[in-house]
């Protein structure tokens, strides 16, 4: 059974390590006091967003993290899927396709207008995942500006 709980204070470390856990896919850098942190000030804000746990079989799973924004093209709010991350353990058993679910009715209640997502190239696993779960490939290219 798959079980999504809003994450807690108290599951801050081990929302952390699987951060490290994910972001090492992809030699990605972590600094896990700053993440840490963000996380206390990310749950202090229920404007931020939201972020769950996935457990399977009463096993932390992975996890959520879905952050809002305001936009007047979309006339509301909405989120962008900032990262979902399932344990190799917990993949190819189908709770990517129930995260996916779970995020989209999250999405009807809570109002929001879109969701945003950004999945890597090589991770044709994940891309066929999302489009075969209502989600498109966008006609715009994602820029950044670091400040």
């Amino acid at each position: 059974m798959t079980v999504f709980k809003p994450l807690g204070k108290n599951q801050i470390e081990t929302i952390v390590t699987m951060m490290q856990d994910f972001y090492a896919i992809d030699n990605y850098p972590i600094d896990t006091t700053v993440s840490k942190q963000l996380f206390e000030n990310f749950l202090e804000d229920e404007n931020a967003g939201k972020a769950w746990l996935i457990y399977a079989d009463d096993e932390i799973a992975g996890y959520i993290i879905l952050t809002f924004v305001f936009s007047f093209e979309y006339k509301g709010r909405i989120a962008f899927l900032d990262e979902l991350y399932l344990s190799e353990k917990a993949r190819g058993k189908g709770i990517g396709k129930k995260a996916i679910a779970f995020i989209q009715e999250e999405a009807r209640t809570s109002g929001l207008k879109i969701i945003y997502l950004e999945v890597e190239n090589h991770n044709e696993n994940a891309q066929k995942l999302y489009l075969k779960n209502g989600f498109m490939m966008h006609s715009r290219k994602l820029m950044k500006y670091l400040v």
